[in-house]
C-alpha cells in the first residue's frame, strides 16, 4: 500500500470513530441533545435523497424531478406498514383499515426494502413512456407523475389503505441516531459502489455524450432507466426515513418544494458529485434551522442592551417576522452561487488530498504574506 493511501485510510478512521465519539456523546443525553439529534437525522435522509437525485442529473445527466412522488409513496409504505396493529383503528376511524393489511406490521429494515422494490417497479414502468423524453419534457413529465402521486394517496377511494388526506401517524421513531445514520449511511455507500463500477462509468458517458456513448456498445435506454430505477428505489427508502423521523405520513408534506429543496443541496454542493450532496444536505439543512430566530419579532431593546428605558427600544425591528428567515437564506445561496456557480465542490469529490493540498496552499499564502508584511 501507498503511503498516501494509507494515510488516508488511517485519517478515514479517525474521521469515523470522531463521528460515532460524537454520536454516542449526544445519545448519551437524548433529552438535552434532541435539538442536534433531530438536526444531524434530517440531514442524514435529505443526504440519501440529495445522492439519489445526483445519481441521474449529475451522473447520467437527465433532468428528472420526481422524487418527492417516490419519497410519497416510501413514506405511506413504511408508515402503513409499522404502525402498532393495536393503533389501527384509532387513526383510521374515519375509512377503518382494509381487512388484510389490518394485521400486517413489519420491521423497520424489512420496511424499507419494500419501500426500495416497489418504487423500483413503478419506475421501471413509468421510465419506459418517460424516459425517451428529453431535457425540460422529461423535468415536466417526472413532476407531473410526482403530483399525480400525491392526489392518488389523498384520494378517498384509498382510504382504507391510506387513510387518505388524514395520513398515517403514530410511526414508531428511530431507537436511536444510530439507527438512521447507519441506514443512511449504508445506502449512500451502495449509490458509490454504482457510480464507481461499470454501470457508473455508463452513466457518465451518456452524461458527457450520448451518441457517443451509444457508439461505443452502451445501449441508452436501458442504462437511463437502471439510473432511473436505482433514483427511484433510494428516494423511497429517504421517503419511509423521512415517515420515521416525522412519526407521520401526509400528502402535503410531499409537494414540489420538497423535490425543489433536494434539487438546491445538489446544485448547492455540486452536480455529479456524492461528498458535495451529502454536504448540501447538511448545509442547507443546518442553515435553514440556524436562521429560525429571524422568524419571530423582536424589539431593539431585546438586541441593543441599555436602550430599554428609550421610545426607540420598544419599537419592533423591522422585516423579522414569520417567514423572513427563507428571506435571508434565499439572498445567501444566492450569494453562494454567484461567487462558486459549480457548487461548492465543483464534480469533484472531497478527498484527504484535496483538503490537504487546501491547507497547504492556505498555510504558504498566508506565510507569503506575513514576508510581505514583514518587508
Amino acid at each position: 500500500m501507498k503511503v498516501k493511501e494509507k494515510r488516508n485510510l488511517i485519517l478515514s478512521i479517525v474521521a469515523v470513530l470522531l463521528c460515532c465519539l460524537y454520536l454516542f456523546i449526544l445519545e448519551s443525553d437524548s433529552v438535552v441533545h434532541s435539538y442536534a439529534i433531530t438536526i444531524i437525522e434530517r440531514s442524514c435522509i435529505y443526504a440519501v435523497a440529495a445522492v439519489s437525485m445526483n445519481l441521474i442529473i449529475g451522473f447520467t445527466g437527465q433532468f428528472s424531478l420526481g422524487t418527492a412522488g417516490f419519497m410519497c409513496i416510501g413514506a405511506y409504505i413504511t408508515g402503513v406498514l409499522t404502525i402498532p396493529v393495536e393503533m389501527r383503528d384509532q387513526i383510521f376511524y374515519l375509512y377503518g383499515m382494509a381487512s388484510w393489511l389490518h394485521d400486517i406490521k413489519l420491521p423497520l429494515i424489512v420496511t424499507l426494502i419494500l419501500c426500495a422494490v416497489v418504487c423500483a417497479g413503478i419506475a421501471a414502468l413509468i421510465g419506459w413512456p418517460v424516459l425517451r423524453l428529453k431535457s425540460d419534457y422529461l423535468a415536466i413529465a417526472t413532476l407531473g407523475f410526482s403530483e399525480i402521486i400525491r392526489a392518488i394517496f389523498g384520494w378517498d377511494g384509498l382510504g382504507k389503505i391510506t387513510n387518505a388526506s388524514y395520513g398515517v401517524s403514530n410511526i414508531p421513531e428511530f431507537k436511536s441516531i444510530f439507527e438512521c445514520v447507519i441506514i443512511s449511511a449504508v445506502c449512500i455507500v451502495i449509490m458509490i459502489l454504482l457510480v464507481n463500477s461499470s454501470y457508473g462509468r455508463a452513466f457518465k458517458a451518456i452524461r458527457d455524450d450520448d451518441v457517443a456513448a451509444e457508439a461505443m456498445g452502451i445501449n441508452l435506454f436501458r442504462t437511463k432507466q437502471l439510473s432511473f430505477v436505482v433514483t427511484s428505489a433510494f428516494a423511497g427508502v429517504a421517503g419511509g426515513l423521512l415517515a420515521v423521523y416525522m412519526r407521520s405520513a401526509v400528502t402535503s408534506t410531499f409537494t414540489v418544494a420538497l423535490t425543489y429543496n433536494i434539487l438546491l443541496m445538489v446544485v448547492l454542493g455540486g452536480i455529479g458529485s456524492i461528498s458535495g450532496s451529502i454536504l448540501g444536505a447538511f448545509i442547507v439543512t443546518g442553515s435553514q434551522e440556524w436562521l429560525r430566530f429571524l422568524d419571530r419579532e423582536y424589539t431593539w431593546s431585546e438586541l441593543i442592551p441599555g436602550i430599554g428605558n428609550t421610545g426607540f427600544g420598544a419599537m419592533n425591528v423591522p422585516l423579522l417576522r414569520n417567514g423572513f428567515r427563507m428571506v435571508v437564506f434565499s439572498l445567501l445561496l444566492m450569494l453562494v452561487v454567484l461567487f462558486w456557480n459549480h457548487g461548492l465542490t465543483g464534480s469533484k469529490e472531497i478527498t484527504w488530498d484535496r483538503l490537504i493540498n487546501g491547507a497547504k496552499k492556505l498555510m504558504r499564502s498566508k506565510k507569503e504574506k506575513a514576508v510581505s508584511e514583514a518587508e
